[in-house]
């Protein structure tokens, strides 16, 4: 698709709708910890990515707090709810917000969308606040979109992180 008709191109666009509502549906699978849900919505190519260098594009070539496959999601997984991660014991209570959403790419396969996201976290009786920009590869072509790539661009991704306990 054209520079041009992506500017054109509305939010109320079927394609782009549905992959919002997928982003929507991500964020809350995410918050009640339904990790299993969250992990149906990956197309089996699809990659979840938290660079460490805001400016990179080449995830293979560098450093990243979280670069996983289908496997290593899976693996990722089964330490959140299988109670053997400290962090995990006591994980953050959260709540997501996904707005500012911007058509990156459409046609009739596939849809980019870049949006923000601010998630509030409640632990061990503290709440903190972490901000990202976050652009989502949705596959809408088939009888479910799914997503084949999630890349979180943390605003303070170069600072020391916690171990979070949660999914971004």
């Amino acid at each position: 698709m054209s520079v041009e008709t992506i500017e054109t191109a509305q939010l109320s666009d079927p394609r782009i709708a549905r992959a919002i509502e997928l982003i929507w549906r991500e964020a809350r699978l995410l918050d009640r910890k339904r990790y299993e849900d969250w992990d149906l919505l990956w197309a089996p190519d699809g990659r979840y990515v938290i660079p460490i260098d805001p400016d990179t594009d080449d995830f293979e070539a560098s450093l990243n707090m979280v670069y996983d496959d289908d496997r290593m999601r899976r693996m990722r997984i089964e330490r959140l709810t299988a109670g053997h991660s400290i962090s995990a014991t006591a994980a953050a209570r959260t709540v997501r917000t996904l707005s500012r959403f911007v058509i990156d790419h459409l046609d009739d396969e596939t849809v980019e969308l870049s949006s923000a996201q601010v998630l509030v976290g409640y632990r061990r009786e503290a709440t903190f606040v972490l901000a990202a920009d976050v652009t989502h590869h949705i596959r809408i072509a088939g009888p479910a979109p799914l997503i084949e790539r999630k890349i979180v661009r943390l605003i303070n991704s170069t600072d020391a992180v916690n171990a979070s306990g949660f999914l971004l």
